[in-house]
């Protein structure tokens, strides 16, 4: 096939810099007042919503494979989507970083101009609330509902819940992890004593409980035993919490060893999160103390709310109670073995 002839491509124009670089207008400028770490703050929120945008890029594709009715786990689809999540904790690690520069911002440096920017304020970033929305955070779970939708446009609030409407990444990991057979299929575990693995795994999970540690057998036998009593609300189902488990159990055969940097990189995402909005809890302290946020917020207060209920996938983490050293697992049957391996 004949290679077409394509124009020259310039640095500037493709990177579209006439645009980027003449973005910034800073308020103090238009009035007059010498603000000069006005530019500084705006460059860094400017680079805060490129990132953003481009882990709605990655979450996009990833939610796009999850979204097929079928993932096989030795395709290149797993393995994709974990190189994309991996992607993601690289970015947020140097949003985390990034704040570093933002506080060499003295606080009388911001208040040069910082009345200027009213109600303008970080908790109006649409892209950040969309990006929560698409992993999983739920709007009932929101701190502060109330005032979540407030200061933002009518068309903003549209864009909000039309991203809150869709399928998250949460709902399409518990499809996924629901389809797994391994411990669903009682077949599997018919050459073992024909008994249940989750008794036997019960009756080795319960011996290795200290006397303080008794309450955590009840809620295994909630989670994991007992269906009838398994609580409503809850993000994962019963068959998506158990071959959760499985995977994190026995992640050292072949075929659950992505799925496991799967979980274990969703709860890189979520720890992630987590640093970027403490660190910007002592930011916002350090730098406006108890003052109010310029979009009507209680400031660190409100983040601080936010930082401690907004985990995505809280469950994923609490299955960690459940686990067992290597050489108390119970043993897999051959079968179970064989399938779990890359061989037929």
């Amino acid at each position: 096939m004949e290679k077409r002839e394509r124009p020259p491509v310039y640095y500037s124009e493709y990177l579209q810099l006439n645009k980027i670089l003449n973005a910034q207008q800073p308020e103090s400028a238009k009035e007059g007042i010498k603000a000069d770490d006005e530019m500084l703050f705006i460059i860094i929120h400017q680079t805060y919503e490129l990132w953003f945008k481009q882990i709605l890029h990655e979450l996009g594709i990833v939610r796009n494979i999850f979204k097929q009715p079928n993932i096989h786990n030795n395709t290149p689809d797993i393995y994709n989507s974990v190189h994309r999540l991996k992607r993601i904790c690289g970015i947020m690690e140097v949003a985390v970083m990034q704040m570093g520069v933002l506080e060499t911002m003295t606080p009388l440096d911001f208040l040069d101009f910082r009345d200027l920017l009213r109600p303008a304020s970080g908790f109006q970033s649409i892209q950040f609330k969309i990006i929560e929305a698409t992993l999983g955070l739920n709007y009932e779970h929101r701190y502060g509902k109330a005032y979540y939708l407030s200061q933002l446009t009518p068309e903003d609030i549209a864009r909000v819940k039309q991203a809150e409407e869709e399928q998250s990444l949460l709902t399409l990991l518990n499809n996924w992890l629901e389809r797994m057979p391994f411990v669903k299929n009682e077949a599997y575990w018919q050459d073992h004593s024909g008994s249940s693995f989750w008794n036997m795994y019960r009756q080795a999970y319960a011996g290795s409980l200290s006397p303080m540690e008794q309450q955590n057998l009840t809620m295994f036998d909630t989670l994991f035993v007992n269906d009838a009593e398994y609580p409503a609300g809850r993000a994962f189902s019963a068959d998506a919490s158990r071959n959760a488990l499985f995977i994190m159990l026995y992640r050292d055969h072949p075929l659950l060893q992505l799925p496991y940097e799967l979980l274990t990189t969703l709860l890189e995402i979520d720890e992630s999160l987590s640093m970027w909005r403490h660190r910007h809890i002592h930011m916002v302290q350090r730098t406006i103390g108890k003052r109010v946020g310029t979009g009507g917020s209680s400031g660190a207060e409100y983040l601080r709310g936010a930082a401690d209920s907004h985990y995505v996938f809280k469950e994923l983490a609490e299955l960690t109670s459940f686990l067992l050293p290597r050489h108390l697992l119970p043993q897999l049957p051959e079968k179970v073995v064989n399938d779990l391996s890359y061989h037929n």
